[in-house]
Protein backbone atom coordinates (compact mmCIF):
# COMPACT_ATOMS: atom_id res chain seq x y z
CA UNK A 1 0.00 0.00 0.00
CA UNK A 2 1.80 3.59 -1.00
CA UNK A 3 1.08 6.23 1.60
CA UNK A 4 -0.78 9.03 -0.17
CA UNK A 5 0.79 12.75 0.86
CA UNK A 6 -0.61 14.79 3.77
CA UNK A 7 0.33 18.39 5.03
CA UNK A 8 -1.58 19.51 7.88
CA UNK A 9 -2.50 22.91 7.65
CA UNK A 10 -3.94 24.31 11.19
CA UNK A 11 -6.56 26.70 11.24
CA UNK A 12 -5.54 29.86 13.56
CA UNK A 13 -9.13 30.75 14.32
CA UNK A 14 -10.07 27.02 15.17
CA UNK A 15 -7.39 25.15 17.48
CA UNK A 16 -9.51 21.85 16.61
CA UNK A 17 -9.69 21.69 13.32
CA UNK A 18 -6.80 20.64 10.51
CA UNK A 19 -7.27 20.57 7.13
CA UNK A 20 -5.02 17.77 6.03
CA UNK A 21 -3.90 18.92 1.93
CA UNK A 22 -4.19 15.95 -0.03
CA UNK A 23 -3.64 15.59 -3.96
CA UNK A 24 -6.35 16.41 -5.89
CA UNK A 25 -8.54 13.58 -6.90
CA UNK A 26 -7.79 11.55 -3.20
CA UNK A 27 -10.80 11.93 -1.99
CA UNK A 28 -13.77 11.00 -3.80
CA UNK A 29 -16.15 14.19 -3.19
CA UNK A 30 -16.50 17.33 -1.55
CA UNK A 31 -18.65 17.72 1.56
CA UNK A 32 -19.58 15.33 4.60
CA UNK A 33 -19.05 11.88 3.73
CA UNK A 34 -22.23 9.67 3.61
CA UNK A 35 -19.64 6.83 5.01
CA UNK A 36 -16.45 6.88 6.47
CA UNK A 37 -13.43 4.14 5.89
CA UNK A 38 -13.24 2.16 8.93
CA UNK A 39 -10.19 3.91 10.68
CA UNK A 40 -11.74 7.36 10.61
CA UNK A 41 -15.46 6.08 11.28
CA UNK A 42 -13.17 4.59 14.12
CA UNK A 43 -12.11 8.01 15.60
CA UNK A 44 -15.49 9.46 15.05
CA UNK A 45 -17.12 6.65 17.27
CA UNK A 46 -14.56 6.62 19.89
CA UNK A 47 -14.71 10.47 20.22
CA UNK A 48 -11.28 11.58 18.96
CA UNK A 49 -13.34 13.36 16.04
CA UNK A 50 -16.20 15.23 15.92
CA UNK A 51 -16.38 15.79 11.66
CA UNK A 52 -14.72 14.80 8.87
CA UNK A 53 -15.28 17.05 5.70
CA UNK A 54 -13.84 16.04 2.34
CA UNK A 55 -12.94 19.17 0.05
CA UNK A 56 -11.42 18.69 -3.30
CA UNK A 57 -7.62 18.75 -2.26
CA UNK A 58 -7.97 18.11 1.35
CA UNK A 59 -10.13 16.39 4.51
CA UNK A 60 -10.62 18.39 6.95
CA UNK A 61 -11.11 16.71 10.39
CA UNK A 62 -12.16 18.32 14.02
CA UNK A 63 -11.22 17.36 17.24
CA UNK A 64 -13.13 16.55 20.27
CA UNK A 65 -13.15 19.44 22.80
CA UNK A 66 -10.37 17.84 25.13
CA UNK A 67 -8.50 16.35 23.01
CA UNK A 68 -4.94 17.72 22.09
CA UNK A 69 -3.21 17.64 17.96
CA UNK A 70 -0.16 16.45 19.70
CA UNK A 71 -1.69 13.42 21.63
CA UNK A 72 -4.44 12.39 18.63
CA UNK A 73 -2.65 13.68 15.40
CA UNK A 74 -0.50 10.60 14.68
CA UNK A 75 -3.81 8.36 15.33
CA UNK A 76 -5.74 11.03 12.56
CA UNK A 77 -2.68 10.47 10.20
CA UNK A 78 -2.38 6.95 10.31
CA UNK A 79 -6.57 6.60 9.75
CA UNK A 80 -6.29 9.09 6.71
CA UNK A 81 -3.43 7.94 4.94
CA UNK A 82 -5.37 3.36 5.59
CA UNK A 83 -8.35 5.85 4.18
CA UNK A 84 -6.88 7.22 0.76
CA UNK A 85 -4.31 4.44 0.43
CA UNK A 86 -7.12 1.86 0.08
CA UNK A 87 -8.69 4.10 -2.36
CA UNK A 88 -11.52 6.33 -0.15
CA UNK A 89 -14.72 5.34 -1.86
CA UNK A 90 -17.96 7.33 -1.08
CA UNK A 91 -19.64 10.40 -1.94
CA UNK A 92 -20.85 13.44 0.02
CA UNK A 93 -24.37 13.31 1.84
CA UNK A 94 -26.37 16.77 0.56
CA UNK A 95 -25.93 19.57 -2.26
CA UNK A 96 -25.78 21.40 1.30
CA UNK A 97 -22.34 19.69 2.66
CA UNK A 98 -21.41 20.26 -1.78
CA UNK A 99 -21.77 24.25 -1.46
CA UNK A 100 -20.16 24.34 1.79
CA UNK A 101 -16.77 22.76 0.43
CA UNK A 102 -17.39 25.34 -2.67
CA UNK A 103 -18.09 28.57 0.18
CA UNK A 104 -14.22 27.15 1.47
CA UNK A 105 -12.69 26.80 -1.42
CA UNK A 106 -14.17 30.28 -2.53
CA UNK A 107 -13.24 32.25 0.64
CA UNK A 108 -9.54 30.69 0.28
CA UNK A 109 -9.68 32.29 -2.77
CA UNK A 110 -10.99 35.71 -1.97
CA UNK A 111 -8.08 35.46 1.31
CA UNK A 112 -5.63 34.44 -1.17
CA UNK A 113 -4.33 35.15 -4.40
CA UNK A 114 -7.78 36.46 -6.30
CA UNK A 115 -8.24 38.80 -3.32
CA UNK A 116 -4.72 39.64 -3.38
CA UNK A 117 -4.72 40.69 -7.21
CA UNK A 118 -8.27 42.71 -5.89
CA UNK A 119 -6.58 44.57 -3.15
CA UNK A 120 -3.22 45.49 -4.92
CA UNK A 121 -5.55 47.63 -7.78
CA UNK A 122 -7.70 49.58 -4.08
CA UNK A 123 -10.49 46.48 -4.97
CA UNK A 124 -12.36 43.90 -2.59
CA UNK A 125 -14.36 40.93 -3.33
CA UNK A 126 -16.87 39.84 -0.78
CA UNK A 127 -18.67 36.54 -0.56
CA UNK A 128 -22.20 36.50 -0.18
CA UNK A 129 -23.74 33.19 -0.57
CA UNK A 130 -23.03 29.73 -2.01
CA UNK A 131 -26.43 28.17 -2.74
CA UNK A 132 -26.93 24.73 -5.40
CA UNK A 133 -23.87 25.45 -6.47
CA UNK A 134 -24.23 29.12 -7.73
CA UNK A 135 -21.51 31.63 -6.09
CA UNK A 136 -22.69 35.32 -5.37
CA UNK A 137 -19.45 37.91 -4.78
CA UNK A 138 -20.18 41.65 -4.37
CA UNK A 139 -17.81 43.88 -6.16
CA UNK A 140 -16.70 46.81 -3.51
CA UNK A 141 -13.60 49.51 -3.76
CA UNK A 142 -12.18 49.83 -7.51
CA UNK A 143 -13.25 46.28 -8.26
CA UNK A 144 -17.30 47.44 -8.87
CA UNK A 145 -17.55 48.64 -11.86
CA UNK A 146 -14.07 47.72 -12.87
CA UNK A 147 -14.12 46.25 -16.98
CA UNK A 148 -11.85 43.87 -15.33
CA UNK A 149 -13.91 42.59 -13.16
CA UNK A 150 -15.49 40.20 -15.67
CA UNK A 151 -12.14 38.53 -16.36
CA UNK A 152 -11.21 38.66 -12.96
CA UNK A 153 -14.76 36.49 -12.13
CA UNK A 154 -14.57 33.93 -14.88
CA UNK A 155 -11.00 33.39 -15.41
CA UNK A 156 -9.37 33.94 -12.23
CA UNK A 157 -12.77 32.67 -9.80
CA UNK A 158 -15.08 30.49 -11.96
CA UNK A 159 -12.17 28.80 -13.75
CA UNK A 160 -10.44 27.77 -10.84
CA UNK A 161 -13.26 26.49 -8.69
CA UNK A 162 -14.70 24.40 -11.95
CA UNK A 163 -11.63 22.32 -11.83
CA UNK A 164 -12.21 20.96 -8.21
CA UNK A 165 -16.05 21.58 -8.18
CA UNK A 166 -17.44 20.10 -10.94
CA UNK A 167 -21.17 21.14 -9.62
CA UNK A 168 -20.50 24.80 -9.88
CA UNK A 169 -23.40 26.63 -11.14
CA UNK A 170 -21.92 29.90 -11.71
CA UNK A 171 -20.08 33.00 -10.30
CA UNK A 172 -22.28 36.15 -10.22
CA UNK A 173 -21.64 39.57 -9.31
CA UNK A 174 -24.08 41.29 -6.95
CA UNK A 175 -24.35 45.01 -7.56
CA UNK A 176 -24.55 47.05 -4.50
CA UNK A 177 -27.99 48.44 -5.84
CA UNK A 178 -29.59 45.34 -5.27
CA UNK A 179 -29.19 44.80 -9.40
CA UNK A 180 -27.49 41.31 -10.43
CA UNK A 181 -25.33 41.00 -13.26
CA UNK A 182 -24.29 37.57 -14.49
CA UNK A 183 -20.24 37.89 -15.28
Amino acid sequence: MSLVPLHPQADPARPERIRWVVPVGAVPAAGRPAALPAPLAGLLAEGVLTAVVMEPDAVVTDLAPGRRWTDDGPRVRTALHAALSRGWQGEATTGTDRDAALRSSVQRLLDGPVGDVARSHGGHIELVEVRDGQVRVRLAGACDGCPASRLTLRHRIEAELRRHHPHLAGVVAVQPAGRVSRT
